[in-house]
């Protein structure tokens, strides 16, 4: 038996209490039993009303609701996590925002806009998709595994960085070692390069000097050079 079709207040009353991120078509055809294209008709018309937002085709999501695109990037193209340069100013090694979030994933690379935003999935082999974490916004890399993800792609001529402005206080070299065992030896070129900064942060200057931390509780700056 079809369920009874539901009002405008009812339906988004319906979606406000799942507490979801995004809706799909299918599963707004679950809630609502509708026929899909009787659905896309009222899916249109709550988008034009402004009572829902449609993020990209076939996914929706309720206006009043901010749109956490990394959470929603990381479960529409499961399994991913956040990486490259997005990961990297996350952490603040770099301090550029990048325009587009960039993710690791197993799967095919591809590119998609989640409402106002652009996500970049980069395809990884199976045995370099690890060394990342879940935090309440999504999977994301651990520092040391986005620079090493970073560099990897760079030393495969697919991306570029300016690896002296890049603030290394805070990496781990032995955990930065560690990871690099599974990468091909073609990067250690460039991660022997990288690792000259690692306890340092650059200085916008003319000499494009740098602070170098000593290991403390308070990170206190030991020097310039």
């Amino acid at each position: 038996m079809a369920k009874q079709k539901l009002t405008t207040v009812e339906f988004i009353k319906t979606l406000k209490s799942l507490d979801r991120g995004f809706f799909t078509m299918a599963d707004l055809e679950k809630i609502t039993g509708m026929e899909r294209n009787s659905l896309k008709v009222t899916l249109n018309r709550l988008v034009k009303q402004k009572l829902l937002v449609r993020l990209k085709r076939g996914v929706y999501q309720l206006e009043m609701v901010y749109a956490n695109t990394r959470k929603i990037a990381n479960q529409l193209y499961y399994p991913s996590y956040l990486s490259f340069e997005s990961a990297l100013s996350v952490y603040g090694i770099l301090s550029q925002i990048p325009f587009t979030q960039t993710f690791a994933t197993t799967k095919k690379s591809k590119k998609m806009i989640i409402g106002d935003t652009e996500a970049e999935f980069t395809q990884l082999k199976s045995e370099l998709f690890f060394g990342y974490k879940l935090e309440k916004d999504g999977y994301i890399a651990e520092p040391e595994k986005a620079l090493l993800d970073q560099l990897y792609l760079i030393s495969r001529g697919k991306r570029s960085i300016n690896i002296k402005e890049l603030d290394l206080k805070e990496i781990d070299v032995k955990k930065l070692d560690e990871f690099a065992k599974a990468f091909p030896p073609y990067i250690n070129q460039l991660l022997n390069e990288t690792k000259k900064y690692i306890g340092s942060t650059p200085v916008t200057n003319e000499n494009n000097d740098r602070i170098w931390w000593k290991k403390t509780e308070k990170n206190d700056p030991i020097s310039n050079s």
